[in-house]
């Protein structure tokens, strides 16, 4: 697969990097590069991540870091078993457990919510650092959700860093979470309030919070631009056009009524 001329390899992480030490120079540095290609495109477009990720794990499969990217370009399309396979074989070859979240996912994604529960209840778990921990906590609410157990699902997700003040980086996913279920069980007022207090923590757009906070509060999102191109030049109206215009109609209405007086 083609590689843009701006992608050199030395964008990767220095772990990374350090890992493709063990390659032959230039075959570390075809690596590095499918790798940086992975990480461009694995929110924008999965397909190619993960197409070059395949080519990244042809070249390099006994690489760790190289497994996981393949894992997680797979789970962002949706090949759970793949992904849990490629997820396995990293963490058999670093024996660390920060994937162990992602891998109970990958159980959810299967249909096997009580596999991804058995793991949130495993040792693994207490390994993980804080933001895995929490990473957990969602998956086995998600799971308890995939069987139909909301009130289970709300307090599995009711912890001490959904209570906390200090905004880090999982809060807005855990809130959202929250008011999620809160909403499905059907506490509107209070999954308003969570929604709510997602959107003051999402500063990077990470949720929809503010789309659901809005439809909790019955507003609807118009079209400001006409379906027809306007007579005068040919363009459409911009949302300031389009409010002027509705200001000289009632102008006209007021002006109507004033002569009928």
């Amino acid at each position: 697969m083609p590689i843009p001329e701006d992608v050199t390899g030395e964008e990767i992480d220095k772990d990374v990097r350090q890992e493709l030490q063990s390659l032959p120079k230039g075959l570390a540095e075809d690596v590095a590069k499918n790798l940086v290609m992975v990480a461009r495109l694995i929110d924008e477009d999965p397909e190619g991540a993960y197409g070059y990720s395949k080519v990244a794990l042809r070249l390099a499969s006994r690489v760790a870091a190289v497994r996981e990217a393949a894992g997680f370009a797979a789970y962002a399309n949706q090949k759970y078993s793949e992904a849990l396979a490629e997820f396995r074989a990293a963490r058999r070859m670093t024996g660390n457990v920060e994937l162990w979240p992602v891998m109970a996912d990958c159980e959810r994604g299967l249909g096997r919510p009580e596999k991804a529960l058995d793991m949130a209840g495993a040792p693994e778990v207490h390994k993980l650092d804080k933001a895995g921990q929490v990473e957990m906590r969602l998956v086995a609410a998600g799971a308890r959700r995939d069987m139909g157990q909301l009130d289970a699902a709300i307090v599995t997700l009711q912890s001490p860093e959904l209570a906390s003040n200090s905004v880090q980086p999982w809060t807005a996913r855990l809130r959202y979470a929250y008011a999620d279920a809160l909403l499905a069980a059907g506490r509107e007022g209070e999954a308003r309030e969570w929604f709510a207090k997602a959107v003051e923590s999402d500063k990077d757009g990470s949720t929809d919070a503010s789309d659901r906070l809005a439809e909790l509060d019955g507003v609807e999102f118009v079209d400001a631009f006409a379906d027809e191109e306007d007579e005068g030049d040919g363009e459409a109206p911009t949302a300031a056009t389009a409010a002027e215009v509705v200001e000289d109609e009632d102008d006209e209405d007021v002006e109507e009524d004033d002569l009928k007086d």
